[in-house]
């Protein structure tokens, strides 16, 4: 069986499309344990209304501590399935996703996580920065690199996996109250060496909207990400043997700098702007980033985000036969 987790939050006007994509399911040996957390609107009363017509919808409310963590540990908790998987309570399933990642996992066995492309959608229309997550996350599914870009953006879409009980157990998913908790999750799999099988297939419909939690919730916001991001590079990649280096001057390598200065770790910082070489920052001489190829067995971590700057440095880091997800990192 494959238990659904799906944390709802005040999500009247989309839960009755959800629930129905769910009911619409070309598998159907599931359950759906929905947690309703704290909701001020009908959401409760959407829930109880459609476990009454089919008994595989198993709705709970959240007595604990408010959030999506929350929600999603009291949901794991009452979990029977062989198979996890998470849903957003105003996004939709096509009709043959849970189909489709039980069938990966069913190929392959413990030790591997099943994803597949998504697609946004909107009444009101999608920024540039959503087609880009879109399209980029979709090329993963195609190229199967997500293990070098693991520390660019979260390579697993939190509606989009699929695991064994039994792995995600091993992986401690959901016990720590961390956010961003997809990230988390992905870094926890990650960390534990989880194999990724992706389809090629959209298992996933995001809906996009303005009162979204991605959208509003601090816990989502940009600066969160790369305290994450270090966290577990320094916990899963980091060589202290081999030396370290920043690559970037802008806000993200200085925030960088300062975060390795009071973890007591040496490390050179470059750049690409003549203007800052030279000069010290934060105590720390700025080098031009051609010193990286007189270096013995660098790891650099890249933090420029301009994607013709990173597609030249990605050129500068190869041609000293440095590999991507080894020996260098884009952090952005």
């Amino acid at each position: 069986m494959i238990s659904v987790l799906l944390p709802v939050y005040n999500s009247g006007p989309y839960l009755s499309a959800c629930l129905d994509s769910v009911l619409a399911q070309t598998q159907s040996n599931w359950e759906l344990l929905a947690v309703d957390d704290y909701s001020t609107d009908g959401s409760w009363a959407i829930l109880r209304r459609y476990a009454w017509k089919d008994a595989r919808i198993r709705p709970m409310q959240n007595q604990g501590p408010k959030g999506i963590i929350p929600a999603l540990r009291l949901a794991f908790g009452h979990s029977r399935g062989r198979y996890i998987t998470r849903m957003d309570s105003d996004d939709l399933m096509p009709a043959h996703k849970l189909q489709v990642l039980r069938g990966l996992l069913q190929a392959r066995g413990p030790g591997w996580v099943a994803t597949g492309k998504v697609r946004y959608f909107s009444d009101e229309g999608l920024g540039d920065g959503f087609l880009r997550y879109q399209d980029w996350l979709n090329g993963l599914a195609d190229s199967g690199r997500h293990y070098e870009e693991a520390y660019r953006e979260c390579v697993l879409p939190s509606p989009a996996w699929m695991a064994l009980k039994e792995d995600v157990e091993k992986c401690g998913a959901f016990e720590p109250d961390t956010y961003p908790e997809d990230y988390d999750l992905w870094f926890r799999f990650y960390e534990k060496g989880m194999r990724i099988a992706a389809c090629q297939e959209v298992v996933h419909l995001w809906r996009d909207h303005p009162a979204r939690t991605s959208r509003n919730s601090e816990v989502y916001a940009d600066y969160t990400f790369l305290p994450l991001k270090l966290h577990y590079f320094l916990k899963v990649d980091y060589r202290p043997a081999r030396p370290l280096v920043v690559w970037g001057a802008g806000r993200k390598g200085k925030e960088t700098a300062l975060r390795l200065q009071r973890e007591g770790i040496r490390f050179h910082w470059v750049c690409d702007t003549p203007g800052k070489v030279g000069k010290d920052i934060y105590g720390i001489r700025m080098q031009a980033y051609e010193a990286i190829a007189e270096l013995n067995g660098p790891q650099v971590l890249v933090l420029v985000a301009a994607p013709d700057a990173q597609a030249e440095i990605k050129g500068h880091l190869q041609e000293w036969d440095l590999h991507p997800g080894k020996d260098f990192f884009f952090f952005c």
